[in-house]
């Protein structure tokens, strides 16, 4: 059983070794009764190729879990998708580093003058002239 504990380590250092991969950060956190992962990855697609792949970390293991645990009950996996469309979501931080979906994406725009006020921030781009 402990074997399954050891598989997660070796799929993260190689997602963060290959961000071909399409993954773009994640981080754990402790909370009961477990640890759960939370990741950002580039596409949907990227995420299932990566999940699928002869090829990588994340096949093999999924399989030995199965193997080894299936649907004993002595450990739980608990996973959910959302798709996010670009442009789309905001992350605001106060006194702390990026983190989270911010750390994953791409720019960091301080929430001062009129992006003070969330429609502002959120309200979509004007159309192209």
């Amino acid at each position: 059983m402990a074997s399954h504990r050891k598989a997660m380590g070796p799929m993260l250092s190689e997602l963060y070794a290959h961000p071909e991969l399409g993954f773009l950060g994640g981080f754990s956190s402790v909370y009961f009764p477990g640890v759960m992962v939370t990741q950002y990855w580039r596409s949907f697609d990227h995420l299932v190729d990566y999940a699928q792949s002869r090829n990588a970390s994340h096949l093999p293991a999924w399989k030995a879990f199965n193997q080894n645990i299936g649907g004993d009950g002595t450990v739980g996996i608990w996973h959910e998708t959302y798709r996010v469309a670009a442009g789309q979501y905001e992350c605001v931080y106060a006194n702390m580093p990026r983190f989270g979906l911010a750390q994953a994406g791409g720019t960091h725009t301080p929430a001062t003058g009129h992006l003070r006020d969330a429609r502002t921030r959120m309200a979509p781009p004007p159309p192209p002239a």
